[in-house]
């Protein structure tokens, strides 16, 4: 008796910017495949909701990353070719901090990046980033690489045209579904996927669920940290009233001082400087379903003033979302591998 063949080839569980990304791309390959999402397509349970992403060549987190970001360009211009719509704005990035601020400077860090994989860039000091982009207000002793393919992608319009893009090509979608659990033949390596609406089998699996992946693969719990991430909207008052707008004038940011990490966004869809900060102190939950979706004045990122205070006034909106990253991905891969 022959073996029966799988429903599907793959089946993507989690799609959101990376599971959507890979639901298409699998698609594109000629693949049959599956995505199930347990939310909507835009929802605020997971880490790409809103309507922008940061995305940047200088690198600071690893020099490594810069190849795949270089693909990642293309990769975006060609689907926008393929949708017909507007994705990935360029606006120049700049990564600044004090040129000698101590352990990590994410500065000289994103300068290896550029130097390393020769990327067009400059240094800037503080008063020269303020001259040519009026809405800043650094420092003297600030140091700044200005790398001009820093921009801005619009996160829930890219899911949803990597969605609707696979479907063009056969690819199947599900939402809401939620994935209950999922196991291996050991003998024929086929995956059964168990959801609240049915099973699918597929030969390959592949998880992009990020907060929520210990849900999926309990292995990965110790290794997953979820944080509580908030993000406010600010008031723009300045002489110029494009100073902060994505037309060149105001390239996102990553800035670092001796206490606090902070990124930031021109003008794009709402109105005011849309402003983050890394790592806020104690926001780190156990899960997903235990995030404090409260906001208070506490959340304001007020620090972030003193370095834009000609075009960050009042604060119009907050909101938090969920983030996901792991301790160790060395760890991560000899816990699951």
């Amino acid at each position: 008796m022959g073996r029966t063949e799988p429903q599907y080839d793959a089946i993507v569980v989690g799609v959101g910017g990376m599971g959507s990304a890979a639901l298409y791309h699998l698609a594109k390959r000629g693949s049959k495949v599956l995505g199930l999402e347990q939310y909507s397509i835009a929802h605020h349970n997971g880490s790409s909701h809103g309507i922008s992403r940061i995305i940047r060549l200088a690198y600071h987190e690893d020099p490594a990353y810069v190849p795949l970001l270089k693909r990642a360009y293309e990769l975006w211009r060609e689907l926008e070719q393929e949708t017909k719509q507007d994705l990935l704005c360029i606006t120049g990035s700049i990564d600044t901090a004090r040129g000698d601020l101590q352990g990590y400077n994410g500065f000289k860090k994103s300068l290896q990046s550029a130097q390393e994989h020769n990327l067009e860039h400059e240094i800037l000091t503080g008063d020269e980033v303020n001259a040519r982009f009026p809405g800043y207000s650094l420092p003297s002793d600030f140091m700044a690489v200005y790398q001009p393919e820093g921009g801005i992608l619009a996160s829930e319009l890219c899911i949803a045209a990597h969605i609707k893009a696979a479907q063009s090509l056969g690819a199947h979608f599900h939402a809401p579904e939620k994935v209950e659990a999922w196991k291996v033949d050991d003998a024929t390596g086929i995956v059964t996927i168990f959801t609240d609406q049915g099973q699918y089998t597929a030969r390959k699996l592949v998880l992009t669920a990020g907060s929520w992946m210990p849900d999926i693969m309990p292995e990965l719990q110790s290794a997953v940290v979820v944080e509580r991430q908030v993000i406010g909207w600010f008031s723009v008052k300045h002489p110029d009233p494009d100073c902060c707008t994505p037309s060149g004038k105001f390239p996102v940011f990553l800035l670092q001082d001796e206490t606090d990490y902070w990124y930031g966004f021109p003008q794009f869809g709402y109105n005011g400087l849309k402003i983050g900060k890394f790592h806020r102190g104690n926001n780190i939950v156990a899960h997903p379903k235990d995030l404090d979706r409260t906001v208070s004045l506490d959340d304001e990122q007020v620090g972030i003033r003193a370095y834009l205070k000609f075009a960050c006034k009042a604060t119009l909106c907050l909101v938090n979302c969920v983030t996901a990253k792991v301790h160790d991905y060395s760890q991560a891969r000899k816990q699951v591998g």
